[in-house]
C-alpha cells in the first residue's frame, strides 16, 4: 500500500512511543548504576510506564473525546515530549519513576485515537493496512532506534537516550501540525451512551483475546536473553543482534497482519495468527537448542508478535461503533496487560526450575485460550446475524 502523507505523523508517533517503551529494557543496568540502586529497583520504572498506559488509555480518551482528533493527537504528543524530556533530567529515582508514569499516560490514547484516524483516512477496504502504517513506527523502533538508544545509554548516558525520545516527540508534533488533516469530532453521543457499548459481551471478549492471547508472546520475549545464552548457547554480546532480528520480523509481520485482516476479516485473521503463535512458541520450546533454527524462529515470533495489532484494532473499532476511540484505547491498555501477564506467568516455571524454554509452553497455552475467545466471538456474531435475518423475515411477513 502506498503510504499517504497524512499517515506519516501517526507512524512517527509510533516510533517515539515504541522507542521509549522498549529501550528501557536495554538501559536498565545504566540507570541502576547511575542512581546506585539495584536492577530490580530500577525495573520499577518499567512497571510505572506500563501502569501509566493502562490508566491513561481510557481516561485521556474520554477526557478529550469532544476535541477534534488532530488537536487530541497534538496535545497527547506534547505530554509525551515533555515527560520524556523530564526523564532525561530526573535528579532522583523517584522523579524518574513519576516521569515514566506520566510518559506512559498518552501511549494508549495516542494509538487508540490514531487507529480511528488512520481508518478514517484509509481507502475503502484498506483500513487495517492504514492502521498498520501507524504501528510500523513501533516496529521500526525495535529494529533501529531501540538498539541505537541502548548503545547511547551504554557508551554515553541513558539521559541522552530519553532526550532523543523527546526530540522524536517534538518532530512528531510538527508533522501532526503540518501533515495531518483537520478531521471533525466523531463522537456520536455522551460518555454514558459510549459506556453502553461496553455493556455488551463482545468488546470484553476482544479485551480477553488481546490481554491473554498476545500475552503468550510476552512470555517469550520477556526472557529471550537467557533463552539465547543458556539454551541456544550464543554469546551474550550477540543478544542485541538477536533483538534486531526480532525487530525485523516485527516490521514484516506488521505489514502482513494488516493485509491479512483486509483480505480475510479481522476476527478470522486473529484466530489464524493466534494459532500460528501457539505453533511457533512450541517450535521454540523444542528447537531452541539449534542456533540456526533458533534465529529463524526469533524472526517468525517477532513477526507474529506485532501482526495481531492491526486486526485487533480494526475488530474493536467495528465492534464499538459510537465509541470507537474509547474502544481502540482500551485495546492498547489490554496489550499492556498482556505484557504484564506474559512476563509474570512466563517467569513462574523458570522460578520452579523448569528452564528457560518453559515460558514458551505457558505462552502457547495463552495463545490457544485467546483463539478460543476469538472463536466464541465468532459464534456470538453468527447467532446475532441469524437473529437479524429472522427478525427481518418476520417483518416482511407481517
Amino acid at each position: 500500500m502506498q503510504v499517504k502523507k497524512s499517515l506519516i505523523p501517526l507512524a512517527l508517533g509510533g516510533l517515539g512511543i515504541g522507542t521509549t517503551e522498549f529501550v528501557m529494557m536495554g538501559v536498565l543496568p545504566d540507570i541502576s548504576k547511575g542512581f546506585g540502586i539495584t536492577i530490580p529497583e530500577a525495573g520499577h520504572v518499567i512497571s510505572a510506564y506500563a501502569m501509566g498506559v493502562v490508566v491513561g488509555a481510557p481516561l485521556l480518551t474520554v477526557a478529550a473525546s469532544n476535541i477534534a482528533p488532530k488537536k487530541i493527537l497534538f496535545w497527547l504528543m506534547a505530554m509525551f515530549t515533555v515527560f520524556n524530556t523530564l526523564s532525561a533530567f530526573a535528579p532522583s529515582p523517584v522523579v524518574l519513576l513519576l516521569a515514566r508514569f506520566f510518559s506512559g499516560l498518552p501511549h494508549g490514547a495516542f494509538f487508540g485515537v490514531g487507529s480511528v484516524v488512520a481508518s478514517r483516512l484509509a481507502d475503502k477496504g484498506k483500513q487495517a493496512q492504514a492502521i498498520s502504517v501507524m504501528f510500523a513506527g513501533l516496529t521500526i523502533a525495535n529494529l533501529l532506534t531501540v538498539p541505537i538508544g541502548t548503545y547511547i545509554g551504554h557508551h554515553y548516558s541513558w539521559r541522552y537516550t530519553f532526550g532523543s525520545v523527546g526530540l522524536i516527540g517534538a518532530v512528531t508534533m510538527a508533522s501532526l501540525y503540518v501533515l495531518l488533516p483537520a478531521l471533525p469530532v466523531s463522537r456520536s453521543g455522551d460518555f454514558k451512551s459510549e459506556l453502553k457499548v461496553f455493556a455488551r459481551v463482545e468488546p470484553w471478549l476482544i479485551v480477553l483475546i488481546t490481554s491473554i492471547g498476545t500475552g503468550g508472546l510476552f512470555c517469550w520475549i520477556s526472557y529471550i536473553a537467557p533463552l539465547m545464552t543458556e539454551v541456544t548457547h550464543l554469546d551474550v554480546s550477540t543478544v542485541p543482534y538477536v533483538m534486531v532480528i526480532a525487530g525485523f520480523g516485527m516490521v514484516v509481520g506488521n505489514v502482513a497482519g494488516g493485509k491479512l485482516a483486509d483480505k480475510l476479516n479481522p476476527l478470522t485473521a486473529c484466530i489464524v495468527l493466534l494459532i500460528a503463535m501457539a505453533v511457533g512458541l512450541l517450535a521454540i520450546y523444542f528447537l531452541s537448542w539449534q542456533p540456526a533454527l533458533s534465529l529463524i524462529l526469533t524472526f517468525v515470533a517477532g513477526s507474529l508478535s506485532i501482526a495481531l495489532a492491526a486486526p485487533i484494532q480494526v475488530l474493536m473499532i467495528k465492534t464499538t461503533q459510537g465509541a470507537e476511540m474509547l474502544g481502540a484505547s482500551i485495546t492498547q491498555a489490554a496489550f499492556n496487560i498482556g505484557n504484564a501477564l506474559g512476563a509474570f506467568l512466563g517467569g513462574l516455571p523458570i522460578e520452579m526450575g523448569y528452564g528457560y524454554t518453559s515460558p514458551e509452553l505457558v505462552g502457547a497455552a495463552m495463545a490457544v485460550v485467546g483463539a478460543g475467545f476469538a472463536w466464541l466471538l465468532i459464534i456470538r456474531n453468527r447467532k446475532a446475524d441469524i437473529t437479524k435475518v429472522e427478525a427481518a423475515s418476520q417483518l416482511q411477513v407481517s
